[in-house]
């Protein structure tokens, strides 16, 4: 086991968390608490902690990717994982910052595409670290769903 990358592993989504937070952060009080949610919108608390496994899991799953690098190509399946955590992190600056949920869903989907496309490169190289990233995709799935909602409702 390889501790270092291991923790370099767990930094980088848990880094692009807190960025995203930063967009985030002061429209929950004032903007996000104006709108119309669906009867499902979990309660503010939740996300925080859900997001903060969510990206532990992305942690293990590229270090366990990593991992294998000696053995095949990954620099595909990385660009892939980097443009998804891009994504992850502009849909906070769509969704918050720029106060558009219209921004916002077009950039969810393409997390979801791209998600889906991690999930398949990393399944080639570590079908474990592909399974923890399951959670990840159900997550944003819902929140899609929360995202349109959210949008058609205001």
């Amino acid at each position: 086991m390889n501790y270092l990358i291991l923790i370099i592993s767990l930094i980088i989504p848990q880094v692009a968390g807190f960025i995203g937070s930063l967009f985030t952060r002061a429209s929950i009080p004032t903007w996000y608490a104006t709108l119309n949610k669906p009867f499902f919108n979990p309660p503010n608390w939740i996300f925080a902690p859900v997001w903060t496994l969510l990206f532990v899991l992305m942690g293990i799953s590229l270090y366990l990717v990593l991992m294998q690098s000696a053995k095949q190509d990954v620099t595909n399946a990385l660009i892939i994982f980097s443009i998804q955590m891009v994504l992850n992190v502009l849909w906070s600056f769509c969704f918050f910052y720029l106060r558009s949920p219209l921004f916002g869903l077009i950039d969810i989907i393409l997390l979801l595409i791209f998600i889906v496309i991690n999930i398949v490169a990393f399944y080639s190289i570590s079908p474990t670290a592909a399974y923890l990233l399951v959670p990840y995709l159900l997550w944003v799935t819902f929140a899609t769903i929360l995202n349109a909602s959210i949008l058609i409702l205001n």
